[in-house]
């Protein structure tokens, strides 16, 4: 049996899906970014999405005060099919924990990159990812 599930519906329109079934909500996946993200742009949003999520709770069980965070996500494809990311750019911006949590900060994010971050690990294990934190 599967871990995790859904099911794609093309609309009948374009390159336009509707995905059900993963337990949430509908999502369209548009190749044109029209009606939804491009299934591309989706993937580059997941990263981001798994690495903050992950960080996020590293920081709250080290007990860092997080009071915003944001996550700027870039990626450079390749120029022949398949056109995969070949590389990602991360730029945390966080206000919050204090020049004294920088470790932490650092760390939560290591720990994401290595270990927790799903989303990160189920990609091409040569792809370059760079991360940079900025203080809001």
């Amino acid at each position: 049996m599967a871990d995790k599930s859904a099911t794609l519906r093309w609309s009948g329109e374009a390159l336009s899906f509707e995905a059900h079934g993963y337990g949430g909500p509908p999502i369209t996946l548009d190749s044109a970014s029209v009606e939804g993200p491009s299934p591309m742009d989706a993937l580059l949003v997941s990263v981001a999405g798994c690495m903050a999520i992950d960080v996020l709770m590293i920081l709250r069980k080290s007990r860092v005060r997080v009071d915003a965070l944001e996550v700027e996500v870039e990626g450079d494809r390749a120029d022949a099919e398949p056109r995969r990311f070949v590389a990602i750019r991360l730029v945390y911006r966080v206000k919050g924990p204090g020049e004294e949590d920088e470790g932490r900060l650092q760390r939560a994010i290591e720990l994401s990159r290595e270990k927790y971050c799903s989303v990160l690990h189920s990609l091409h294990p040569q792809i370059d990812l760079d991360i940079r934190v900025e203080r809001a």
